[in-house]
């Protein structure tokens, strides 16, 4: 039996006495128990499921969804009237509650998407479902936080909250096979026209959901204006945009108990600032790194990582403490193969690599790997995933990457599950992709196909020869039968001489900046 207050944060350990999350544990309990969860990988089965939960409800049901990058025009099964903003708008129309969180942006022209985002909260609130442009962020940062709680008013044995990495737009729905969404948005030319995406959901049943649930409603809840820019608030009052956070019903109870395992919401909320303050976390939230260092500290055979950047010193000193001190302890990161930026900022991301990934490897060549992938064509696949897995037992899943930025910056959501049989699923079932082994999964089951990886050092061993074999296959010309699996190994170059001094202020103050309350040197930790 896991014991969760070994694995999980309690009450003081969240350091967050304002915040509601927790209020209905007894003591100093900070997770939900009786709870089921399924992971949904790839975000073409997350939508599938998504829109069929959403099409299901009815009048005085209630649908919250939170989004970092919206595309109002996101088709999320392929089919005519599937678009995002037709199901939010469909469910209105019957009479469900139907209310968002979309961040605002920043600009286009500096490479994110204000205006896809504006349009969605624009399509959608034109159709009379309330959407606020939420931009109560730290200046440069942003509300990340990806994921839709639905509530059934007379069936709360249906509730269910989706929780992950999964944006609703352009480039996400993908599926196993990786050629890409039909309705890509460009990456770097690496990716190609329709870029590979490899991502992960979770689907949540039980008391947790109204957890979830807390979490929108306490953003939704801040008087704080939307924006402090007056241009952007004169811009919505022209527009008719929503600038205020009312309307949503009295909370309802918990759901009831849906099945065995235990949950635990963590988040990060940045410190404002100025005189600003999240009511409901006051000089911040950085629970999601002080749960990793928690849980990382009990590793004992394997932790494997599935993220977006995998950057900088905060992250590599929480695995070399851990690694220096287990000496059977094995680490596995995947990650893409290459950034999704070009030029000066490919350069600062590559020197985030470098802070934590290359010093791990060169600390512990046989204990620590880092692989990418491709899909079949040879093209890379962009991995987006936030998954963390930690000795088959505390299982994460999120909107959070292994950076400072997400430790400490940006609004930020993940849940974990303290399960040795969930986490030692959804361990092998990620494997079975990677390997190329799903067909024979689909026809022995997953225990019986993925035998040898049952063991964490196997498993380790068995991405090692995935990787050489297809190593050799590319190194020979690409002659032959392609090897099976989709695994390559990852080099860290190393950052000139030359480079470093600009590329370091780039990192730190755009790509991976600090939120705390003052600035810490990178020999702090990011839990402070």
């Amino acid at each position: 039996m896991l014991e969760p207050a070994d694995w999980l944060l309690t009450v003081p350990e969240r350091a967050n006495a304002r915040t509601r999350i927790d209020d209905r544990h007894p003591g100093d309990q900070a997770w939900a128990e009786h709870n089921r969860v399924r992971a949904l990988i790839h975000g073409a089965t997350y939508f599938r499921e998504l829109y069929d939960a959403v099409e299901a409800t009815r009048s005085g049901d209630l649908v919250l969804f939170t989004d970092w990058q919206g595309d109002a025009d996101e088709r999320l099964t392929g089919e005519p009237g599937s678009e995002v903003v037709e199901m939010f708008t469909r469910a209105h129309e019957r009479g469900v509650i139907v209310r968002g969180l979309v961040w605002r942006s920043h600009l286009d022209q500096t490479g994110f998407f204000a205006k896809e985002n504006r349009h969605l909260g624009e399509h959608l609130q034109r159709r009379g479902v309330r959407v606020l442009l939420d931009m109560r962020v730290r200046a440069g940062g942003s509300h990340h936080q990806k994921f839709v709680v639905i509530r059934h008013r007379d069936d709360p044995e249906r509730d269910i909250a989706f929780v992950g990495g999964i944006d609703l737009a352009h480039n996400r729905r993908d599926d196993a096979e990786h050629a890409g969404d039909p309705q890509p948005q460009p990456l770097t030319e690496e990716y190609g026209e329709h870029p590979p995406w490899h991502d992960v959901q979770v689907a949540i049943q039980g008391p947790a959901v109204h957890e979830v649930e807390t979490v929108f409603r306490e953003r939704w809840d801040d008087p704080a204006p939307l924006s402090l820019a007056p241009w952007r608030r004169i811009a919505d009052r022209l527009r008719g945009l929503d600038s205020k956070a009312d309307g949503l019903p009295e909370q309802w109870p918990p759901p009831p108990p849906a099945g065995e395992l235990v949950v635990q919401l963590l988040r990060t909320y940045p410190d404002l600032r100025f005189d600003r303050d999240y009511p409901f976390a006051p000089g911040g939230e950085r629970s999601i790194a002080r749960g990793y260092v928690k849980a990382v500290a009990r590793a004992r055979r394997l932790v494997y990582v599935e993220d977006q950047y995998f950057w900088g010193h905060d992250v590599g000193r929480v695995f070399a403490q851990q690694l220096s001190a287990e000496p059977e302890l094995r680490l596995i990161v995947v990650i893409p193969l290459v950034p999704d930026v070009d030029g000066a900022n490919r350069t600062a991301q590559i020197l985030g690599r470098e802070r934590s990934l290359r010093a791990l490897l060169e600390r512990f060549p046989d204990r620590v790997a880092a692989y990418g992938l491709e899909n079949h064509a040879g093209t890379p696949v962009y991995v987006h995933a936030k998954v963390c897995l930690v000795d088959d037992a505390w299982a994460s899943t999120g909107s959070d990457n292994f950076s400072r930025r997400s430790w400490t910056h940006d609004s930020e959501l993940t849940a974990v599950v303290l399960d040795e049989a969930y986490a030692r699923d959804l361990r092998l079932t990620l494997a079975a992709e990677h390997l190329d082994r799903l067909e024979a999964v689909a026809d022995e089951g997953l225990a019986a196909a993925m035998a040898d990886c049952a063991d964490p050092a196997a498993m380790f061993e068995a991405y090692a020869a995935c990787a050489a074999a297809l190593e050799a296959w590319h190194r020979a010309g690409r002659t032959g039968e392609r090897p099976p699996g989709r695994l390559r190994r990852l080099e860290v170059p190393r950052v000139s001489a030359a480079q470093r001094g600009w590329a370091a202020v780039l990192l730190d103050t755009l790509h991976d900046p600090d939120g705390r309350k003052r600035q810490f040197t990178w020999r702090s930790r990011p839990s402070q």
